[in-house]
């Protein structure tokens, strides 16, 4: 069992920066690849980003280049930092472990997050 607790979330401008994090607790941290995930009212969960055990990681397209993730094993914890934040990037945003597989699939991740709010005002 991996129980992940997501912080970080809240109200910014337009153009703006936030960073989520998520903690892990349970299992081997280091054996699970982490992925984050977003699902605004009345759309799909949608794939934001992912990173494996050995950093490699992997964005959705509508992110890349204005978000970066990153873990430290460590700390057992992932970070997801958002740059130039867009009033569409609004979702509350997940954080899930995987063991592997398509990682910009949900369906792959075993264990869920509750999500964290995050609102950009234009």
């Amino acid at each position: 069992q991996v129980r992940l607790v997501e912080s970080g979330g809240g109200l910014v401008q337009a153009g703006g920066s936030l960073r989520l994090s998520c903690a892990a607790s349970g299992r081997t941290f280091n054996s699970y690849a982490l992925g984050w995930f977003r699902q605004a009212p009345g759309k799909e969960r949608e794939f934001v980003a992912a990173i494996m055990w050995s950093g490699a990681n992997t964005y959705g397209n509508l992110v890349r280049g204005r978000f970066t993730v990153s873990r430290d094993n460590a700390e057992s914890t992932v970070y997801l930092q958002m740059n130039s934040l867009k009033p569409e990037d609004t979702a509350v945003y997940y954080c899930a472990a995987a063991q592997g597989g398509l990682l910009q699939i949900a369906t792959w991740y075993e264990y869920w997050g509750q999500g964290t709010q995050v609102t950009v005002s234009s």
